[in-house]
């Protein structure tokens, strides 16, 4: 049975939502303060243990929840502070997922010119599955360090993210000659991994996924019809793996999934309106809410917004973690205004457009400037909705 989206009107009062996702809220990474970069430096000298690092990484984590707790938020994340990427620390965890070097190059964007990267590549060489809860001492300590009031939130990667970079190329034909094996083994592995976070206390998981928001973009497609990819139905596949893999998660679980189109060091990777997957997602996609980025013009307009259904929220990200000015809190609540009448303003929230360090790299602002982003999003959310 599907999980019910929980209504606004249960957990709103005075405008102010006691349940996920917040009002003010954020997508998760946080810019790695300069000390937990020297000692991840000092671990590959080994001039350091891992257990050093670890013992830094807690205390950098601890005073990174009390900034988002001094900020106003509601929630707090541990800013992903033990990854490296957002997504791959994750899936290189998941039984029968090999790491194996890539020859592919992504062509990142920024208003200068081109970032180029060369990610690391998988390799599915055995059946797909969750031999242990992926993150479980990271949550915990998370949830163990947390304000009163303050709500733990974990970000994983979408299981679409296994299959995107690469597709049928990554699977080894003698384990999978077929991709609905595959897609189902994958959406098991996730569903277990779901029930074990939940049964730790997680009530807060994102679904971090760039597949559903490179699909606007006319060139990403393109890509994909070239390598051989039935681009024409890949959304409705996408949308029922990441259904497949919360299916049955705990109705105390609230579960949103984040859009990007790319962040890596202040750049992007695609672009486009999300009207190419508005009326399949907003109104299949079984989570309780959308992180949407809408931080400038590559994410098109809000009339997309007109298929998202009752009870579902939508988190815009119209702050940018791109550049460290800091927008207008005017010109913030005037784009609220305007995505609502597209969307009732009861089923709004604000956040920043991404993550401020999807990898150990960072956007191209300051911690200041980070901060300082925070507070105007839970400044804006209380002049908009009350505190």
């Amino acid at each position: 049975m599907a999980h019910d989206a929980q209504t606004t009107g249960s957990t709103v009062s005075g405008g102010r939502r006691t349940t996920p996702p917040f009002r003010a809220d954020h997508v998760g990474s946080l810019l790695r303060p300069p000390r937990l970069l020297d000692a991840r430096e000092d671990l590959a000298k080994g001039s350091i243990t891992a257990a050093e690092l670890r013992t830094i990484e807690d205390e950098e984590i601890a005073k990174a929840v009390e900034m988002q707790r001094a900020a106003g938020l509601q929630d707090a994340t541990d800013g992903e502070f033990r990854r490296s990427s957002w997504h791959m620390d994750f899936i290189y965890q998941l039984g029968g997922i090999e790491k194996i070097q890539s020859d592919i190059e992504v062509h990142f964007r920024n208003a200068d010119g081109t970032v180029d990267f060369k990610p690391a590549a998988i390799a599915v060489n055995e059946a797909v599955r969750l031999e242990h809860t992926i993150f479980a001492e990271d949550f915990a300590y998370l949830r163990d360090i947390v304000s009163e009031g303050v709500t733990p939130k974990l970000t994983i990667p979408s299981p679409n993210m296994v299959h995107y970079r690469s597709g049928r190329a990554a699977l080894n034909p003698d384990v999978y000659a077929d991709l609905e094996p595959f897609w189902a083994d994958l959406a098991a592995a996730y569903a277990a991994e779901v029930k074990a976070l939940a049964a730790l206390g997680c009530t807060y998981l994102q679904l971090d996924d760039t597949t559903l928001a490179y699909l606007n973009d006319p060139s990403q497609r393109e890509a994909l019809t070239a390598r051989g990819e039935d681009t024409p139905h890949l959304l409705e596949t996408y949308v029922s793996n990441i259904n497949g893999a919360i299916a049955g998660r705990p109705e105390e679980l609230t579960v949103t999934t984040h859009l990007c189109r790319g962040n890596f060091r202040s750049s992007w990777a695609a672009e486009g309106s999300y009207d190419y997957v508005a009326e399949t997602l907003f109104g299949a996609l079984e989570v309780d809410g959308f992180f949407l980025e809408y931080d400038d013009a590559r994410s098109g307009g809000f009339e997309p917004l007109r298929f998202i259904p009752p009870g579902k929220l939508v988190v815009l990200g119209l702050v940018t973690t791109k550049r460290g000015a800091l927008e207008s809190k005017d010109d913030l609540i005037r784009r609220i205004e305007e995505a609502s009448r597209y969307v009732p303003i009861e089923q709004l929230c604000l956040s920043p457009q991404c993550g401020f360090s999807s990898t150990v790299e960072g956007n191209v602002l300051t911690r200041d400037e980070q901060a300082a982003k925070l507070a105007l999003v839970v400044e804006t959310a209380a002049a908009v909705w009350g505190s």
